[in-house]
């Protein structure tokens, strides 16, 4: 089978598979990922490989860059607090407590390796949450943090999977240079994405008038800035996020309605494919890393990824609920400027805390681990932390996916 049939027969069972969702009573994503499981398995089904720079170039720019776009600025600044600790502080605290619990677990693993294996899985992703969510009900808020949240942990999370990594290849890591880089990086990527919004800006408010020339560019710039800004080494991922939110507040003055909803049109049907094959490829993920585990270690590691997620959610509970409580006293002092608005509640906590599924991104970054060190020898435990990786992120998609709608459905009638 050709590398195009394969993908077009993917394509087909995704649509068709997400309109029986509803009438099988599952969230889509969980019944995506069950269907690429099984498709994996399939004997005569060729290996089907996510792509580290695929992913990265083809569907990350356009989901991020519609997430910012349709996400209220106003409503993101008065969370900032919140968005800021979930998106930065949290990941490196997750990667922390996953490296420590791999070291604890997992015969021979040394700590830089630990340290890959939790930078890895440090960041959220809201992508697949929103999807398990939509038309249920959440509030604007909660959906505003956990959008926020996808936007920016992505960045946090390369960064501590960059150090990671290098600390396993022999480089040596040196905390004021590896802050001062994480800074850079952001930085250059707010810069290169305020640019870029306005060099959009200029072009659209030029072409306006025809609305293919216009939808057009807005299709293809998230693409070009994710280029642009990897290619100046600074974060692609922040540089797209904040075209968004340049693009979004731009539209929102000079657009017409009609042109909005043709736009609006447009990208629904894009990310409708691309969560789609994304939640598909998930799937197909296991039977292919599955055959790299030898068989008496198969359940073992299905043991430590189990544990894993349960840390993860600990640390991720843990970490909302205090955010809860900081906000309060902020409020409470008036020395801090949080707003009444800005503050959590039990219910809202409780759904950002079991919304920290990982995804796609997790994915990505595990199966672009290098090949083999600067010396020529093998990379350590390649095998074994990509399949761990893949077997997390399963976890979290099914086992959160299955029971959020029920956690919202039952604080609703509360």
């Amino acid at each position: 089978m050709e590398n195009y049939t394969i993908i077009i027969f993917i394509m087909a069972i995704m649509i068709g598979l997400s309109a029986m969702a509803d009438k099988v009573k599952l969230p889509y994503p969980v019944l995506l990922i069950v269907a690429g499981i099984g498709l994996g398995f399939i004997p005569a089904m060729p290996a089907v490989v996510l792509n580290h720079d695929i992913v990265f170039l083809i569907f990350l720019p356009p989901l991020l860059y519609d997430a910012a776009f349709n996400i209220s600025f106003q409503e993101f600044r008065t969370h900032l607090n919140t968005i800021n600790t979930l998106a930065i502080s949290l990941v490196f605290i997750t990667a922390s407590g996953i490296a420590v619990t791999a070291w604890l677990l997992m015969p021979g693993i040394t700590w830089p390796l630990a340290f890959v294996l939790g930078a890895i899985l440090s960041a959220t992703d809201a992508v697949a949450a929103m999807s398990i969510t939509k038309g249920l009900g959440l509030s604007h808020k909660t959906v505003t943090i956990l959008e926020g949240e996808s936007l920016v942990n992505d960045a946090s999370a390369l960064v501590a999977y960059r150090f990671a990594v290098a600390a396993v290849t022999g480089t040596a890591f040196v905390f004021w240079k590896a802050s001062l880089e994480f800074v850079l990086l952001m930085a250059g990527g707010f810069l290169i994405g305020f640019v870029m919004s306005k060099i959009l800006g200029l072009v659209l408010f030029r072409v306006r008038k025809n609305a293919m020339v216009t939808i057009s560019f807005m299709l293809l710039m998230p693409f070009v800035t994710y280029l642009l800004a990897e290619e100046l080494h600074v974060s692609g991922v922040i540089a797209v996020v904040i075209l968004g939110l340049g693009i979004a507040r731009f539209s929102n003055r000079i657009f017409r309605d009609d042109l909005k909803q043709q736009s609006r049109s447009i990208w629904e049907v894009i990310i409708f494919l691309l969560n789609g094959l994304i939640f598909i490829l998930i799937g197909l993920q296991l039977p292919y890393v599955t055959k790299n585990i030898p068989d008496n270690q198969l359940w073992p590691y299905i043991g430590y990824a189990f544990l894993i997620t349960i840390v993860t959610l600990v640390l991720r509970m843990a970490r909302v609920f205090l955010q809860q409580v900081n906000l309060d006293r902020a409020f409470q002092s008036k020395r801090h400027r949080v707003t009444e608005h800005a503050l959590l509640d039990f219910k809202t906590s409780l759904i950002i805390s079991w919304s920290g599924m990982r995804g796609i991104v997790s994915l990505a970054i595990a199966i672009g681990l290098p090949l083999t060190l600067k010396d020529g020898s093998p990379f350590p435990m390649r095998d074994a932390i990509i399949f761990i990786s893949v077997v997390v992120v399963l976890f979290t998609l099914i086992g959160q996916g299955l029971t959020l709608p029920l956690i919202v459905k039952w604080l609703q009638k509360k």
